[in-house]
């Protein structure tokens, strides 16, 4: 069996060794005063799952090989086409017409996070008016770990890549926030709320674990 390959990254905000995998490989952040052979000790610890967790990015680069050229959108598949000398992404019903060249994939990201918004918006505007709640403001981010989030505020924040992803997930995913305005740990209660408001939340949730990594463009 071939030995993992790793890199190394210090931090200085790390208080611990920590072993991430993902589309880039494997990576261990050492806090800056952590000798090198922590980086080696945390691998050897963490190799079965390791292994597992490249095992499932390599599944994940052939289910987004598979779609073609085309590209998910709240379970449908939407046919790419690019045409030389346009600038901005336009879908026309099952095809999206977008810009040819380095520059089709910037125009697409940019495509789905003003979709995102329009679609996230009036679900979580539904939700809080079902749940008796608010929230203080929307924002449409683009992060590598996290799906959503929710302030103390009220501040919510949905990661652009729902879009990709079965419409019963970003459902699923708006009603996990709203449950924050009332219930901000993950508590028994939190999700006995969430089973109220979203009772095939484990269904949906379970895809969204066992799937994230194919959401990308």
């Amino acid at each position: 069996m071939t030995e993992i390959a790793y890199r190394v990254r210090r931090s200085e905000r790390a208080r611990r060794v920590r072993v991430t995998v993902d589309a880039h490989g494997v990576e261990v952040v050492l806090p800056r005063r952590a000798a090198e052979r922590e980086a080696r000790a945390a691998v050897r610890e963490l190799e079965p799952w390791i292994r597992r967790r490249v095992r499932e990015q390599e599944a994940a680069r052939e289910a987004v090989a598979a779609r073609g050229d085309a590209v998910p959108y709240l379970g449908q598949l939407l046919d790419v086409r690019s045409e030389p000398g346009r600038s901005r992404v336009h879908r026309r019903g099952s095809e999206l017409l977008v810009p040819a060249g380095a520059a089709r994939e910037p125009a697409l990201e940019r495509w789905y996070r003003r979709a995102a918004r329009q679609e996230i918006a009036p679900r979580l505007e539904r939700a809080c008016t079902l749940a008796g709640s608010s929230y203080s403001k929307l924002t449409i981010r683009g992060q590598r770990t996290r799906w959503a989030s929710c302030s103390r505020g009220g501040a919510m924040s949905f990661n652009w890549r729902l879009l990709l992803a079965p419409e019963p997930v970003l459902d699923y995913v708006v009603w996990h926030e709203v449950c924050h305005l009332e219930v901000m740990d993950h508590s028994p209660r939190f999700w006995a709320l969430l089973a109220r408001w979203c009772p095939d939340y484990r269904q949906q949730s379970g895809w969204l674990r066992r799937h994230g990594q194919t959401l990308v463009l």
